[in-house]
């Protein structure tokens, strides 16, 4: 993924990001700590840093990086993880609801957070809303794959999608691909049940039809299976809501399953915890490319503005790395690429299946 490295932010308003300095389990250490990193990777970028301001001032004095490039903004709440998405919408005074004001109002490019997912997929939809030829955002990630890392979405955003909303998803992700991996022509396959044509229901058929006549049909594999994911057929996996967050926690559980069942192999016994010595150093480079750290930054794509959802739990790499994504996004005209790639389209003639409804991550 590629890590900034200080290309000057292309944006109307006075910050880069708007960082919501008070969500997540270990807020606002970590997100501090986090954006120590960043400014030493983005030393031109400006973040408005929405929280407790006596709070605030008191930490940047010790985090000299961050205090430079940061202005702090008043924010007398902070959004609980089990505060209800219909609640959030009514606490206006909350540092994520600030911090995506400031997008909303062009004041800040985009928005990072690693708090409340649900609170922060509501705000972002209703407060910085959708992009004029947009149905419905999407929530993409990045994730380890054979080949480099591969883009899914969605991910929850929306659980029943019609064959348009695939589309849509597959110029978000080419946009996404190109802006935060770097890409040229990424890749692009549509989650299946089979890589054969006649496979799955009407609504992923029609998708890949749709898709064979549009100006990705140069980009587009086809259907993909789930082992695809982690093999690295294609650069982009696009599939709808619901199947896409079952994905991702199967690929987090399936990673975790290999790291605990490694620790029991090499610590079985004399031989093996010898045989662990001489393997440490592959198994370093092991465990750093499948680093979930490396990876954090979920991003609700689609939107009039950048929004970018950290982990929790994570840690000052972690949220550094959510930074990274983000300012990406920002410096690499993401949004302008969605609305180019769009504009090819044929204009939408179906109706919208069904409400999007909103998984967990």
């Amino acid at each position: 993924m590629p890590q900034g490295g200080g290309r000057e932010p292309q944006v109307a308003g006075s910050f880069a990001l708007a960082i919501d300095a008070m969500g997540g389990d270990h807020a606002p250490d970590s997100v501090l700590d986090g954006l120590e990193i960043a400014a030493e990777r983005h030393p031109k970028a400006r973040f408005l840093l929405v929280g407790d301001e006596a709070r605030l001032t008191a930490l940047l004095a010790k985090r000299p990086r961050a205090a430079k490039a940061c202005t702090i903004r008043h924010a007398a709440e902070a959004i609980p993880g089990d505060m209800k998405p219909t609640a959030a919408l009514r606490v206006r005074n909350s540092s994520m609801r600030i911090a995506i004001d400031a997008v909303a109002g062009g004041e800040a490019a985009g928005v990072v957070s690693a708090g409340n997912t649900g609170a922060l997929m509501a705000l972002g939809k209703i407060v910085v809303k959708s992009l004029p030829e947009i149905d419905r955002p999407a929530l993409a990630a990045i994730g380890p794959s054979a080949r480099g890392d591969v883009v899914l979405l969605d991910l929850g955003a929306n659980i029943v999608c019609d064959p348009r909303n695939l589309v849509e998803f597959a110029v978000m992700g080419d946009a996404f691909a190109r802006a935060v991996l770097g890409l040229t022509s990424p890749s692009i396959g549509l989650l299946n049940v089979g890589s054969e044509e006649l496979k799955g229901d009407d609504r992923v058929r029609q998708a890949a039809e749709m898709l064979r006549e549009s100006p990705l049909a140069g980009q587009f594999h086809g259907f993909v299976e789930g082992h695809d994911i982690t093999a690295g057929t294609v650069d982009v996996v696009v599939t709808d809501g619901f199947t896409g967050n079952v994905a991702l926690k199967t690929g987090e559980g399936a990673f975790k399953l290999v790291g605990s069942l490694l620790k029991q192999v090499f610590t079985s016994s004399l031989a093996a915890k010898l045989g662990y010595l001489l393997a440490r150093p592959a198994l370093d480079r092991l465990r750093e490319w499948m680093d979930p750290r490396r990876y954090n930054g979920a991003v609700l794509i689609g939107l009039n503005g950048v929004v970018v959802k950290s982990h929790g739990g994570t840690d000052a790499l972690g949220f550094a790395h959510a930074v990274d994504v983000a300012m990406d996004m920002v410096t690499h005209r993401f949004n302008e690429r969605i609305r180019e790639g769009l504009a090819a389209l044929p204009p939408r003639n179906r109706p919208v299946v069904a409400e999007p409804g909103a998984a967990a991550r």
